[in-house]
């Protein structure tokens, strides 16, 4: 009886990790796609792939796609869309350029005026959204084109720059260690390695059992109030593979340059914009809005603010971006940002957002946005085409789409 029992309860758990799976699959199979994707640009460049410099310039590469990713995905979410993002990009970067070398401002007002200029043209064009129900395509449309002729005004059509060593901090700056190199050393040749961050490897270390113990705390709430969470087995794999990349990746940044600031600055709005989303009442009516516009106003909900502010945060976090961006290349130059809103708008598709708005994860943004990002470092390292690679990438974007509303079907 003993044995019949455990096998009954066996299948049940078998069953049930079959139906979690099922409900969670794009969610759970990006982040694999995503490992596979590094294992297999690893194995085809010889190991080129997970140096510690071509991971620090993986971060370094993707930081302005991703931190525009976070705010595109409240504008797609919320049921609308930004073509604009890639040519604010380059305005911002330009009129950054004109103020610190031809104006002579300094760096921070820069900074702070550059972030309030995208914060007005993000509410210029939510405004036409919002409370004229203008589509934001035609609007973001029009953005994308006056931005671009902006930049071409404002820079002549030539390259303004360099910038000075405090604003290229922004995007080419790494953290100091705060432990002493005595204490390293010793890491340093067993990592074999000139030196070893160990302020990096604390990061990493600090940020995986986090991880752990926020999805414990999850697990503990949802048991708490009899909901069905995920099977005990395949939280603590995945828990163990997502810690073991994050630590093998901090480990690899650790033995070059350690933490970049650019990484920092990511890291940071991830978690914030993750918090908002998830765990907040502006974030809940958000996905109301893009859900149902029509019951999420009968309901109570004031949805051209929401859409107003949406598009104010997408501006702002274009404008950092753009910062970030030239302070990169250390020059603005007439054609930055050009095309880049697809490879935006491309993240957030491919991490799960749906088209019809409502629904999409900032994780799932961001894993997106890396699986982009690592795509074009890996054919890039193998001498594959710019053209072929655009071909790949927009087969990848419609392969997504395509199981996105396979699964839709499928559970409908």
């Amino acid at each position: 009886m003993s044995t019949q029992t455990a096998e009954t309860a066996g299948q049940g758990e078998a069953q049930g990790l079959k139906h979690y799976l099922r409900n969670h699959m794009r969610e759970y199979g990006l982040l694999f796609a995503l490992i596979a994707i590094m294992v297999f640009f690893q194995a085809v460049t010889g190991g080129t792939l997970m140096r510690p410099v071509n991971i620090t310039n993986l971060f370094l590469q993707n930081s302005y796609v991703i931190i525009m990713a976070l705010g595109m995905l409240i504008v797609i979410v919320s049921g609308n869309i930004d073509l604009s993002v890639g040519s604010v990009l380059g305005f911002i970067g330009a009129l950054a350029a004109v103020m610190i070398v031809h104006w002579g401002w300094s760096v921070p007002l820069t900074i702070l005026a550059c972030l309030v200029v995208g914060g007005l043209i993000g509410a210029a064009q939510g405004y036409w959204v919002a409370y004229w129900s203008i589509p934001s395509f035609i609007v973001t449309l029009a953005g994308m084109l006056v931005f671009r002729g902006a930049s071409l005004w404002l820079l002549q059509g030539q390259s303004v720059g360099p910038f000075p060593p405090g604003f290229q901090m922004l995007s080419t700056g790494f953290v100091p260690d705060l432990f002493p190199r005595e204490m390293t050393a010793g890491l340093a040749e067993i990592a074999g390695s000139r030196n070893f961050n160990l302020l990096a490897m604390a990061v990493g270390i600090v940020a995986a059992v986090a991880i752990v113990w926020l999805g414990l705390r999850e697990r503990a709430r949802d048991k708490a109030y009899g909901i069905e969470g995920e099977p005990a087995n395949f939280f603590w794999v995945r828990n163990a593979i997502v810690c073991g990349a994050l630590l093998f990746l901090t480990f690899k940044i650790a033995t070059f340059r350690g933490l970049p600031n650019v990484l920092v600055t990511m890291g940071v709005l991830i978690i914030i914009y993750a918090f908002i989303t998830q765990k907040t009442v502006i974030g809940r009516r958000i996905y109301a809005l893009g859900g149902n516009r029509k019951a999420a106003k009968l309901s109570g909900i004031k949805t051209e603010r929401l859409t107003f502010l949406a598009f104010v945060n997408m501006g702002v976090l274009a404008a950092l971006a753009g910062l970030v961006f030239a302070a990169r290349l250390n020059t603005a130059t007439p054609k930055a940002g050009f095309g880049m809103e697809l490879d935006v708008i491309a993240a957030v598709f491919i991490g799960g957002a749906s088209m019809a708005g409502g629904s999409g994860k900032i994780v799932g943004a961001v894993v997106g946005a890396f699986i982009m990002g690592v795509m074009n470092n890996g054919m890039s390292i193998m001498g594959i085409g710019i053209d072929y690679q655009q071909m790949i990438k927009g087969l990848v974007l419609l392969a997504a789409v395509i199981f996105d509303v396979y699964n839709k079907s499928k559970q409908g």
